[in-house]
């Protein structure tokens, strides 16, 4: 007799949603366990993973849950100063059965403001299932995201789906990469140290890179797999010391945040903030950097 994988894994998706909310750092740390087979160290937080969900867990949330949420987050980049990175923003709804596509131009995205990954790309309106993408939105719109995980910056985001400009590769850019180049900047205590490149990415993988200031490659950093792949080394993005000056002014009160940011043809834009990447359980990491990034951390 078949049983499905969603049988399999029901009884363990019900305890998570129950202790989410109760005990979110129970959940983390069996979490944590299952992944890694050790321990999370809460008490002497030393590598990465575990000053994030230090951070995470052990702090107040509360501006990191502003800006966590996608439509909020840009008024935090205006009042830092920066409004001239953000995309533009054509609409927000508190349901996807009010948006008018006749209202929206030709290209946009469409995604919710409280979830990662769920992001629509509409490149030509004339030819998409209207019905089906806000069937698809609402769905998004009723999911808590963040407590199968214990990200308890995620539970008080008012969710709404919002629309906003598509951004494209450039000339340059996209001689190296099918998609968009994403530059992740890690940023501890208020200094932008590391930029991590996600390139040529598709539903099944990503080529990624970890580059330092000095646009130094530094693959030794990385685990790749099927997933993660060795990306094919990329050119200094122009403007790259105005890419880290900005992620510098907006991690500024945080001990440690990526923040992610597009650029095109020398044009910064933003992305996110990202406080609990992969959750705070990054295995594309290396132990030795693990230590090294969580050494620069100070809480």
């Amino acid at each position: 007799m078949h049983i499905s994988s969603s049988k399999v894994f029901a009884p363990f998706v019900w305890f998570a949603k129950k202790i989410g909310y109760s005990n979110p750092e129970l959940l983390v740390k069996i979490r944590y366990f299952f992944r890694f087979r050790k321990k999370l160290d809460l008490d002497v937080p030393k590598t990465l993973n575990e000053k994030i969900l230090y951070q995470s867990l052990k702090t107040d949330c509360s501006l990191r849950t502003q800006l966590t949420d996608k439509w909020k987050v840009r008024k935090y980049i205006e009042d830092c100063g920066l409004s001239d990175i953000l995309v533009e923003l054509y609409g927000v709804w508190r349901d996807a059965n009010d948006i008018d596509f006749d209202q929206l131009p030709a290209k946009f995205v469409l995604k919710p403001n409280h979830g990662s990954g769920n992001v629509i790309f509409i490149k030509d309106k004339h030819h998409i299932n209207e019905s089906k993408i806000k069937n698809t939105l609402n769905k998004d719109l009723r999911k808590v995201y963040g407590e199968l995980e214990g990200g308890v910056h995620y539970y008080d985001i008012d969710p709404v789906v919002i629309a906003e400009e598509l951004l494209l590769n450039d000339s340059i850019s996209e001689k190296y990469s099918s998609s968009i180049i994403d530059y992740k900047i890690w940023c501890f205590n208020g200094k932008a140290y590391y930029i991590w490149t996600c390139s040529n990415r598709n539903k099944y993988s990503t080529e990624v890179m970890t580059y330092d200031r000095q646009w130094n490659r530094h693959p030794e950093f990385s685990i790749f797999n099927d997933h993660y792949k060795e990306g094919v080394p990329l050119p200094m993005p122009k403007s790259l010391e105005k890419m880290l000056y900005i992620a510098e002014i907006l991690s500024k009160p945080f001990p440690v945040v990526r923040v992610d940011l597009y650029n095109i043809e020398g044009k910064i834009y933003f992305g996110e903030m990202t406080f609990t990447s992969l959750g705070g359980m990054m295995d594309y990491f290396t132990q030795e950097f693990q230590n090294h990034a969580g050494s620069l951390i100070k809480l």
